[in-house]
C-alpha cells in the first residue's frame, strides 16, 4: 500500500474544509448537485467518448494502482538474483528450474525459464525487451487518461459556472434565482479545480513515478538474467545490479541477501 498517496489526499481534503471553516462557511454550502453532475458527469462521459471500452474498463483498477500497488524491491530483486547465480555457479543453470515457482514476478520467472531452456542471450534480451515496452506502453495509457481528467474538469467546471451565469441573467427579476445561479457559477468553478488538481494530477504524477521504478527494476532484472546466463560470478552480478541503485541504498543488499537466504 502506497500510504503518502493516501495521507496527500487526505491532507488535500483536510486543508480544503479547514480554509472553508475559517471563512467561516459551512462545508454544506459548497455542495451543490447540479455542479457536481456537471463537472464529474461531464468529466465521466467526456472520457467515455474519449477512450475504447478496454482502456476505460482499466481505469478503476489504474487509480487503485496508485494507492495499492506493490512495488518490487530494488534490494530484494538483486538479492534473488544473485542467489540465482550462485546456484548456477555450483549446480548448472538447470538447477534454477527447480526454483522457478517460488520467484513471485513473472517477468523474472520468464526470463529464468528461458535461461534455464538454453536460449540465446540476444533471444532473451529481445522477449524481455519487447515485454518491457508494452508494460510501460500500457501504463502509460492509465496515466494520461488521469491527466487527460485533469483537463477535462476544469472545462466542465466552466461550462457549468455559464449555465450557471445564464440562470442568474435570466432571473434577475427574482432575488433567490440571482443567489442560485451564482452559486452553481462560483462552486462548479471550484469542483473542476478540485477534480483535476486534488483527484486526477497527483493520482497520475504516482502512476508516473510508479512507472519509473517499476522501469528501473525490469531492467535491473534483465541485466541480472543476462549476466546469469553469461555464468558470470555472483560477485560480479551483484556488483554489475548495484549500479541501478543509488549509493546509499547499496548498503542493504547484504540484509536482503540474507533474508533472501
Amino acid at each position: 500500500m502506497d500510504f503518502a498517496t493516501i495521507i496527500g489526499m487526505v491532507l488535500n481534503l483536510v486543508m480544503v474544509c479547514w480554509a472553508i471553516r475559517l471563512g467561516h462557511a459551512t462545508i454544506s454550502s459548497f455542495i451543490d448537485g447540479h455542479a457536481g453532475l456537471v463537472v464529474i458527469g461531464g468529466t465521466v462521459f467526456a472520457m467515455i467518448t474519449t477512450y475504447r471500452i478496454p482502456q476505460l474498463k482499466s481505469l478503476l483498477s489504474v487509480m487503485v494502482r496508485a494507492f495499492f500497488y506493490p512495488m518490487p524491491s530494488p534490494e530484494k530483486e538483486i538479492a534473488r538474483l544473485v542467489s540465482y547465480a550462485t546456484l548456477a555457479r555450483r549446480e548448472g543453470l538447470l538447477a534454477i528450474e527447480s526454483k522457478l515457482e517460488e520467484v513471485p514476478d513473472e517477468f523474472e520467472a520468464r526470463g529464468l525459464r528461458m535461461v534455464v531452456d538454453g536460449l540465446p542471450a540476444e533471444e532473451i534480451r529481445k522477449v524481455l525487451e519487447n515485454e518491457m515496452n508494452y508494460q510501460l506502453e500500457r501504463h502509460a495509457t492509465g496515466k494520461k487518461m488521469m491527466e487527460r481528467g485533469s483537463e477535462m474538469a476544469p472545462a466542465f467546471g466552466m461550462l457549468a459556472t455559464l449555465m450557471g451565469l445564464v440562470t442568474m441573467l435570466r432571473n434577475m427579476s427574482d432575488p433567490s434565482g440571482i443567489g442560485t445561479g451564482m452559486a452553481l457559477a462560483l462552486i462548479a468553478t471550484f469542483y473542476g479545480s478540485f477534480v483535476a488538481n486534488c483527484i486526477c494530477l497527483p493520482i497520475a504524477g504516482k502512476l508516473g513515478e510508479h512507472g519509473k521504478e517499476e522501469a528501473m527494476v525490469r531492467a535491473l532484472v534483465l541485466e541480472g538474467v543476462l549476466a546469469i546466463q553469461a555464468g558470470d560470478k555472483p560477485q560480479l552480478v551483484e556488483e554489475k545490479l548495484k549500479t541501478f541503485l543509488p549509493p546509499k541504498e547499496r548498503r542493504h543488499i547484504g540484509a536482503a541477501k540474507a533474508a533472501a537466504a
